[in-house]
């Protein structure tokens, strides 16, 4: 059995947080869904960016589209949608049979709205009504001015994905405002059965200290936060807070753990995966991350329920002179801005093609 399903088989669910074109037309995407055990797919501009940067698959719509007089984030969005379509669709036997947990593609909001709370709503809703596909997720921000944004989505019955999380304070003000969205549905007399994950970014921790630690704590306290969070995610399940929204039939908000690509050439590059393995949570990964689990990767113990030795590590980080609340703001406002320019770039791509193959 491969490691990847004996993964799956623990529980956690494998997401390839990569689209391109070529992955659909080429077919390894049902490959890696018939033989490794991916149940899901995540995407972000920066992804987007690259995938019609580097391929000429887009010239024929970008052509076709820009005809028809559709250009920017317009014309972005019919590329962006149509390859989503095509993953949906391949992922839909799979959120059928684990009855709506799995088999999840996700779109983003613009990065530009990071930081407006009614663009952001807005956008969310349009955008889950413009695909129309039962198992989208909207990509949004957890930032301060994301999470009541994340609320009225909730509310409005949208599928979120709460992206740039970085810190169990973090996802706990995540999960607080999905759960105001539920809550507000059941005293509305609707049903609370919108599904969510929230994404913990990982190895961005690591990278952003790799020279203000000595040696013994380099690539630790991205595990040691997804333990914090683990902990936490178990605290809000085993509340009776969340136990009043299942009782109304609520599906839990699951943990994703995002950001598991090893950063570090001298790492093992299944660190992440392997350390972080945990039931009833996703783990979405870049195609090389993937694959290299594939072929090598070792699963071992779970992750602690009550954090393990969490707390003793970041202490370690702290005494290290690391700010871990000042770092994991900063992490998520970095976060944003490459997000931000990603996109600037994207549309750039776009109207550079637009003009050249017109």
């Amino acid at each position: 059995m491969k490691p990847t399903a004996k993964l799956s088989e623990l529980g956690q669910s494998l997401w390839l947080d990569d689209i391109t074109r070529e992955l659909l037309d080429s077919g390894m995407l049902a490959r890696c869904i018939g033989e490794l055990s991916v149940t899901g797919l995540t995407s972000n501009p920066s992804i987007f960016d690259h995938a019609i940067t580097h391929s000429e698959k887009y010239d024929h719509e970008i052509r076709r589209m820009t005809a028809r007089g559709y250009s920017g984030e317009a014309l972005f969005l019919e590329l962006a949608l149509e390859d989503l379509g095509r993953a949906a669709e391949l992922f839909l036997p799979v959120h059928h049979a684990t009855a709506g947990i799995d088999g999840w593609v996700s779109l983003e909001v613009s990065p530009l709205l990071a930081y407006e709370t009614e663009e952001t709503t807005a956008e969310a809703i349009r955008l889950s009504r413009r695909a129309n596909r039962q198992n989208l997720f909207v990509k949004i921000p957890g930032t301060r001015e994301g999470l009541p944004a994340i609320e009225e989505a909730t509310f409005a019955g949208v599928a979120v994905n709460v992206t740039l999380l970085f810190s169990p304070d973090h996802y706990v003000a995540a999960a607080d405002a999905y759960m105001k969205g539920l809550e507000r549905r059941v005293a509305a007399g609707l049903a609370p059965d919108v599904r969510s994950v929230a994404s913990l970014f990982i190895s961005r921790w690591d990278r952003a200290i790799a020279a203000e630690v000595p040696p013994a704590l380099r690539n630790t306290l991205g595990i040691a936060i997804g333990r914090l969070a683990y902990k936490s995610y178990h605290e809000i399940l085993e509340s009776d807070r969340w136990q009043r929204l299942a009782n109304h039939g609520a599906a839990a908000q699951r943990l994703l753990f995002a950001s598991t690509g090893v950063k570090d050439p001298k790492a093992p590059d299944t660190l992440y995966v392997q350390a972080l393995a945990a039931p009833n949570t996703v783990n979405t990964m870049p195609q090389a991350t993937l694959d290299a689990f594939a072929d090598h990767g070792e699963v071992g113990a779970v992750l602690p329920r009550d954090g393990g030795d969490a707390a003793a590590v970041i202490d370690r980080h702290r005494a290290a002179g690391i700010d871990i609340a000042a770092l994991a703001a900063r992490l998520q406002t970095e976060g944003a801005q490459a997000f931000v320019e990603s996109w600037k770039d994207l549309l750039k791509t776009i109207d550079t093609k637009s003009r050249a193959l017109n």
